[in-house]
């Protein structure tokens, strides 16, 4: 295409607008439920993996632009053309002409298109490619509205998921059943009959161990006491009728009993010790501490002395099947009871069997840990896993653990159909996420945590060992995470979606198409990887600098992986996941922030290179600050790319969001460049102020969302005017870079729409209970940061977060600290309200303030939002 054709192309729906509170409400929903929302992303773990919903979305927003190219399919329509739309009288369908509806989109209407969210829309003749596929949720999405994809990834597993994510339509169920009931068969029995314990109710019945909690030990330097490393004594939180107390361990008689407060003394109901179970040898910071002799050690301290770990099974939880059978009440059948010497005999056989299956050792990971990023100490992560004493990825198990893994994965080894073989490996793989002895034992939710609760590998001192196979009850088992795959199986072969309609959560009925169609997946970096063809739309979820260590996390699952893949694929042959050619922010490597923007600046070349001149760049990307937002427009503008729209993604943020700083999602979206004129900064300035009024004015017709969010929209529309003039913006003789172009633009964004640290302030006040999430929400877009608001006392995080008042303490001492005329109309009223409870002089000072408009205002305000009339009153004496 010509670049007189690239000018007069047609913009696409996702450049004029985009639904962005259906697609957050919606996409909180999911984040909370994704199993039901998404089978097919939860089949196996991936890292800050997006939200199904939102990459259906900018699909659909992105590919359907053609009214004579798409089609609707429904199981109670036949299959309709868009543009026969306007005569149609049907239920469920608009009747309006879809084909002006698509050419309707805009700031002002930006859900035109949303009905078609949950209508099984094809879209003819699309190819979608995403270069940094991960999990494969975008090219999911993608090709259920019919578009041929083309995935690539570095990572062998996330190839792997992907792979098998997009095979799952192909697949029988029924084989896939019949594979997992040989394999129970097989060996079920044999993991099982190391995971039982005598039921504490009644000693004729078995019950299963759901999970085994195991405590560290170490013995003192200086006097040679071994020392359970306890934090503290607590097993669980009560259930049922007695969730109000605390199942404790006693460290004198070895006994789990019930508690009604583990931070004061308690007393043992099997021995009469009196402690408090909240007191125990490890404190904070790593160190443990003698109760013979009082010598506080570092735990790393005694490991590097020579020192290893021992181990202690303390507490079971258990799951008796008979008594529940019975018809006993769950307090009876489920419960937690003390470890007995049985049951450590019970390990003590599993260990035995271990040491003597020989032949199990082709199916334990037998390679050392490499040293990297996050499993030696670094900038990016603090957990130092050799220091702990582990060495090899085997070490990351007890001998019952490995006895059990290596059995099960065996038997898995002996199905004969590759496919079914590759889906019964993935739930093992999944599964090991729980199986290890960085698990721990979620004491509130009384569950078990996996390994990657964060994007690291973080060492304990107690650990939850669960149940290999799996009970009735549990989390992370093969049996339940198998359920995963048969669920997301089902899906593919018969997806739904899941919708709001006026507030009400609701779903489809199944759609005619499965989730497949024409894909290639490659393993590769995608600088390299040969594309054969020209594609109409690439959607993607960039590496963000260092947020996730990809090579470094997957390397726990692959490790086990290619002890069944190595033979069949070439990129499971070596011993861990490509590192060197990672585009990632690494200390390890030597790959700091300017080597990752360089090198995801080339995959931007990249991308250009084999996107057709009409195309649209689409990605998820987090936003954190003037830096970030420069360095990427740059390396976008100069790759031959124009940033046309951006739109704020405000859900899920636990998945990928660590720390307090300000820091979101933005979808941005990026067309092939157009011809770019030169202009000087005052007239692109000029420009840019009126693109943001103009933007805030239409989107305030159509749609009700945040301030911020509406900050984020303006952004993006300022960076479509800078990229029509990118590197010819001149200001007093020199060329403008886009870091600068970026700073000017928050100016006028800040400037535009008028948001105070004392708006978003007044803001939170009126949401009754607010939380840091609702500043990130509030702060996002405006030039005002959280610690913008937190410097002026407007909040306390030392104990959670406290929206701070007039009265409190800290918020006043901030106030009688700044000069009067310093103070804003807002601060000047708190002074005030504090000052008419205080027959002090602080209350003839205040007089002096003198009473404003903006006071009047701003203490009206005050008294609506708080019921406190003194607010108006003190402006009136």
């Amino acid at each position: 295409m010509s670049d007189s054709d690239t000018n007069s192309r047609d913009t696409l729906p996702i450049e004029r607008g985009f639904p962005i509170e259906q697609v957050n409400d919606l996409a909180d929903r999911e984040g909370r439920a994704k199993m039901y929302y998404r089978p097919l992303s939860t089949m196996h773990k991936w890292w800050a993996r997006r939200l199904g919903s939102v990459f259906r979305a900018i699909s659909l927003y992105s590919l359907v632009d053609d009214p004579s190219a798409v089609e609707i399919h429904s199981t109670d329509q036949e299959n309709l053309n868009l543009s026969d739309f306007g005569d149609g009288d049907t239920e469920d369908i608009p009747t309006e002409d879809l084909a002006r509806l698509i050419e309707s989109v805009s700031l002002t209407e930006p859900d035109a298109l949303w009905e078609l969210y949950p209508k099984d829309v094809r879209v003819d003749g699309k190819t979608v490619l995403d270069p940094f596929m991960g999990g494969g949720t975008s090219l999911m999405e993608a090709i259920r509205f019919g578009a041929a994809v083309t995935g690539v990834d570095l990572n062998p597993v996330a190839w792997f998921i992907s792979k098998k994510s997009l095979e799952a339509h192909e697949v029988d169920a029924d084989e896939l059943q019949q594979a997992f009931d040989d394999v129970r068969a097989t060996v079920a029995d044999e993991l099982q009959s190391h995971y039982e314990t005598t039921c504490p109710h009644d000693e004729n019945h078995v019950a299963d161990v759901v999970y085994a909690l195991w405590v560290r030990k170490l013995d003192c330097t200086s006097c040679g006491e071994t020392i359970p490393l306890f934090k503290d004594y607590r097993v669980a939180n009560g259930r049922y009728e007695d969730d109000d107390k605390y199942n404790v361990y006693c460290p004198d008689c070895e006994s789990v009993f019930l508690t009604d407060d583990y931070q004061t003394e308690s007393v043992c109901t099997e021995c009469g010790y009196e402690y408090i179970p909240a007191n125990g040898p490890v404190s904070r910071g790593g160190n443990y501490g003698c109760p013979s002799c009082g010598l506080q050690y570092p735990i790393v301290d005694a490991i590097a002395d020579g020192q290893s770990y021992a181990e202690d099974l303390y507490a079971i939880e258990y799951y008796c099947t008979e008594c529940e059978d019975e018809g006993k009440d769950r307090a009876t059948f489920k419960g937690f009871t003390a470890a007995t010497e049985k049951d450590r005999t019970q390990f003590d056989r599993a260990s035995e069997a271990w040491h003597s299956a020989e032949e199990l050792d082709a199916y334990i990971p037998q390679s050392e840990i490499p040293e990297g990023a996050i499993t030696a100490a670094s900038g990016i992560n603090g957990n130092d896993v050799f220091r702990h004493g582990y060495e090899t990825w085997s070490d990351m198990f007890n001998d019952r653990q490995l006895y059990c893994l290596s059995t099960l994965l065996s038997a898995i080894d002996d199905v004969e159909d590759q496919t079914v073989k590759e889906y019964l490996l993935l739930a093992f793989s999944d599964s090991l996420m729980f199986q290890n002895n960085f698990a721990l034992y979620n004491i509130s939710g009384t569950k078990i945590e996996g390994i990657f609760r964060q994007n690291s590998y973080q060492p304990q001192v107690e650990y939850a060992e669960n149940n290999v196979w799996g009970t009735r009850a549990g989390r992370g088992t093969f049996k339940n995470t198998w359920e995963k795959i048969v669920n997301a199986v089902e899906f593919a072969h018969q997806p739904t979606e899941r919708y709001l309609e006026d507030g009400e959560l609701k779903q489809t009925e199944s759609f005619e198409n499965p989730v497949g169609g024409e894909y290639t997946l490659h393993q590769g970096d995608v600088r390299d990887v040969e594309l054969e063809s020209e594609y109409d739309a690439i959607i993607t979820d960039p590496p963000y600098y260092d947020n996730v260590v990809y090579s470094e996390v997957s390397d726990f699952f692959y490790v086990w992986q290619r002890l069944l893949l190595s033979d069949e694929y070439s990129c499971f042959t070596p011993e861990t996941t490509p590192r060197e050619e990672s585009i990632v922010a690494n200390p390890a490597i030597d790959k700091d922030g300017a080597t990752f923007e360089r090198e995801l600046k080339q995959s931007f070349s990249r991308m250009r290179d084999v996107l057709k001149d009409d195309g649209v760049l689409t990605f998820t990307y987090r936003h954190s600050g003037i830096e970030s937002w420069g360095t990427l427009l740059e390396s976008l503008c100069d790759e031959g790319f124009d940033v046309t729209a951006t739109y704020p993604i405000s859900a899920n943020l636990s998945e990928f969001v660590m720390g307090d700083e300000l820091s979101f999602s933005v979808i941005v979206v990026a067309r092939p460049m157009t011809d770019r004129d030169p202009i000087s900064w005052a007239a692109l300035r000029r420009q840019m102020y009126r693109t943001a009024q103009r933007t805030e004015e239409e989107i305030q017709e159509g749609q009700t969302i945040s301030e911020g969010d509406i900050s984020v929209v303006k952004l993006g529309r300022c960076f479509r005017e800078y990229s029509k003039h990118h590197g010819k913006v001149h200001r007093e003789g020199s060329v403008m870079s886009a870091t600068d172009v970026v700073a000017g633009i928050y100016d006028i964004i800040a400037g535009d729409d008028g948001v105070s640290p004392d708006e978003i302030y007044l803001s939170l006040l009126s949401m009754g209970e607010p939380t840091f999430n609702d500043v990130n929400r509030l702060c996002r877009g405006t030039g005002v940061s959280p610690n913008d608001l937190q410097e002026r006392a407007f909040f306390d995080t030392t104990d959670g977060f406290t929206l701070l008042r007039w009265h409190d303490e800290q918020r006043m001492a901030y106030l009688q600290a700044k000069a009067p005329d310093e103070l804003s109309a807002l601060e000047r009223v708190q002074l005030l309200r504090y000052a008419a409870d205080e027959e002090t002089k602080l209350r003839e000072e205040s007089r002096e303030l003198g009473v404003t408009g903006a006071m009047m205002d701003v203490a009206s305000e005050l008294a609506d939002i708080t019921g406190d009339e003194t607010f108006r009153q003190i402006l009136r004496d």
